[in-house]
């Protein structure tokens, strides 16, 4: 009886301190409106989107080429833990092993890239404009959060967890817990940008409270 009151007294705090803080808003820099991003979610998990190619940087140099790829005018970039990514393709799928070893930081990460041909504004769809230095910061973050080989080459791996042809996984930089989520590391690029965000959160609808009936932003 004491092991659970203390494992749902736990768990009543997590969920009480992750409502605090995400309600906690760090406000957007003011500046000038550049470059669009996205923002997106499948429900549980957060995406940043970017362009793929600017002037500043095309992603198409680290990510893997498409036989069509100027087609695809957005790429979607996510972290998480690489036992929810590769072994995890649906909530049915998902063995406790996977959950422990994610929510206390005992396995490896990894980034999910998605191609698009366009994106459009929906609930869990919202654009968001960046002055092009804060793309720049954006970018060097994205960047920082790939695991990268001797020479400097984003590490693909080779898995058949892939979704499809335009989605791919990539070795990551970091420890996934329940303290560091997915949706944390997408929080904290929209810090790193500037934009509207959480002070902390580990769920993605604090993230898209912020962005909530906002065309404009």
């Amino acid at each position: 009886m004491i092991i659970a009151a203390i494992v749902i007294g736990s768990i009543a705090l997590y969920l009480i301190t992750a409502y605090a803080f995400s309600s906690i808003e760090v406000d957007r820099e003011a500046a000038s409106q550049e470059v669009e991003i996205y923002i997106l979610t499948n429900g549980v998990h957060t995406d940043i989107v970017v362009p793929t190619i600017t002037k500043q940087f095309n992603w198409f140099k680290d990510i893997h080429h498409l036989s069509d790829s100027l087609r695809y005018k957005h790429l979607a970039i996510g972290w998480g833990d690489k036992g929810f990514y590769l072994n995890t393709p649906t909530w049915a799928d998902l063995k406790f092993s996977t959950a422990f070893n994610a929510a206390f930081g005992l396995s490896s990460t990894a980034m999910h890239t998605t191609f698009y041909e366009r994106m459009e504004e929906s609930e869990s769809c919202k654009r968001i404009m960046l002055s092009k230095g804060q793309y720049d910061r954006l970018i060097q973050f994205i960047n920082q959060s790939f695991q990268r080989d001797d020479n400097g080459k984003v590490m693909l791996i080779e898995t058949d967890a892939n979704y499809g042809e335009t989605d791919a996984f990539y070795e990551a930089q970091g420890t996934y817990s329940f303290m560091n989520t997915c949706n944390s590391w997408a929080n904290l690029a929209l810090k790193k940008g500037g934009q509207r965000a959480c002070l902390w959160t580990p769920f993605q609808q604090g993230i898209f409270d912020k962005y909530h009936d906002d065309h404009d932003s």
